[in-house]
């Protein structure tokens, strides 16, 4: 499908963005991929190029083609200003949050937010002086009244990634009215294909793009866009801050990133599909994916997403700690492990009321986080079935 810029030209489908944006085969003696420029030292030819800067490379830690075309294209996706790489989702998260907030600010996060986010929060941020309140992720647009003359910055992940609630972007945005908060979404498990949060008001978009972006489970990675109001404050500390990528690790996301578009449609439909299964199984109280017609968020997620991830949970109905083991234990395409977004199904047990502040988590049974892959989808129904059949016996 063909989109439209913001003056009403035809642009790009987002599959042709996601082939050729960010590659310059012309200046790579023809090669199709971005080579791998691994250095630290960029020599100029005179003083004043030295001086002036008047090159597009002066140094390893600021840049080079491997990473710049990866920037380039996240940048597009986005819609952004520009776009940095992290060596991981957590450093992309850090860098956001550190070029919005200083001593004596606070910043508002989601009480769904991810756990290293909320680690980051209250260890590092705390002993910055910077102080984190977390909201409700439902709380829309009453998050106004939480907004004080200190507040810098929101965090918000849409859905949060253990409970799924969607939270109303353009609503939060409204709320902070014209006072110098920026907004940072966590946008990992929609990615840019099926969620744009700078249009819908965000300032900051960030990924772990070690998961969707990667794709194959082999690189750790991350990326920052911003829009332009956010831009000369995430680029200084970003540079402040010593953050690069090793160009191997730049490589991998763009080659993930080429077939982004095939994988998350087929994340979608799979991930959606077992998810409707899995609410009619026995020892399934409730599943959280947004795409279903039972959550509570669903109206949301359909008037500000394309489509959904490959990540859902299920809530379990009550029973021994032995039994979730047997569950757990006994999966034979399910493995248990802490990331998404490859090739391979996983499956994790999670405690979010043990992190919980400002809301409750009410479920009494477990909560299983389940990552759908590529396997087929027969046999991972029957991975669960036994597993379900375990945890039941």
């Amino acid at each position: 499908m063909n989109k439209r810029n913001h003056v009403g030209e035809v642009t790009e489908g987002v599959e042709t963005t996601l082939t050729h944006a960010g590659r310059e085969p012309a200046n790579q003696y023809g090669f199709v991929n971005t080579p791998i420029v691994r250095g630290s030292t960029v020599v100029f030819p005179t003083l004043s190029a030295l001086e002036g800067g008047k090159q597009d490379y002066v140094y390893g830690r600021r840049g080079n083609p491997t990473s710049e075309s990866v920037q380039a294209l996240v940048t597009e996706l986005e819609a952004a200003h520009g776009t940095l790489l992290a060596p991981s989702g957590l450093s992309a998260i850090t860098i956001a949050i550190l070029s919005t907030v200083k001593a004596g600010d606070e910043i508002l996060v989601t009480d769904s937010v991810y756990g290293p986010t909320r680690t980051f929060c209250d260890g590092v941020l705390h002993r910055m002086g910077v102080t984190a309140r977390y909201y409700d992720p439902r709380i829309g647009s009453s998050i106004a009244g939480q907004i004080t003359e200190r507040t810098r910055a929101i965090f918000v992940e849409s859905p949060g990634s253990l409970t799924f609630e969607v939270q109303d972007l353009p609503a939060i945005a409204a709320a902070r009215g014209e006072r110098d908060v920026k907004i940072i979404v966590d946008n990992s498990w929609a990615t840019p294909l099926f969620h744009r949060p700078l249009a819908l008001g965000a300032d900051l978009v960030v990924h772990a793009g070690t998961k969707m972006f990667v794709g194959h489970s082999d690189a750790m990675f991350g990326t920052i866009s911003a829009n332009e109001g956010a831009w000369k404050s995430l680029l200084d500390t970003h540079g402040q801050l010593g953050i690069c990528v090793a160009p191997e690790d730049a490589f991998l996301a763009a080659r993930g990133i080429r077939t982004l578009a095939i994988r998350m449609k087929e994340h979608h439909t799979r991930a959606l599909e077992l998810a409707a299964w899995l609410e009619q199984q026995p020892g399934v109280e409730r599943v959280l994916h947004p795409g279903l017609a039972s959550h509570p968020d669903h109206d949301l997620f359909r008037r500000d997403f394309a489509g959904g991830g490959s990540l859902f949970a299920i809530a379990l109905s009550p029973r021994p700690h032995a039994a979730l083991a047997a569950f757990m234990d006994g999966m034979r395409l399910f493995s248990m492990g802490y990331s998404w977004g490859g090739y391979e199904s996983l499956i994790l047990p999670t405690r979010p009321a043990s992190i919980r502040t400002a809301t409750s988590w009410d479920a009494t049974g477990p909560l299983v986080r389940i990552h759908v892959g590529f396997e087929d989808a027969d046999d991972l129904r029957r991975d669960l079935t036994e597993g379900l059949q375990r945890y039941l016996a």
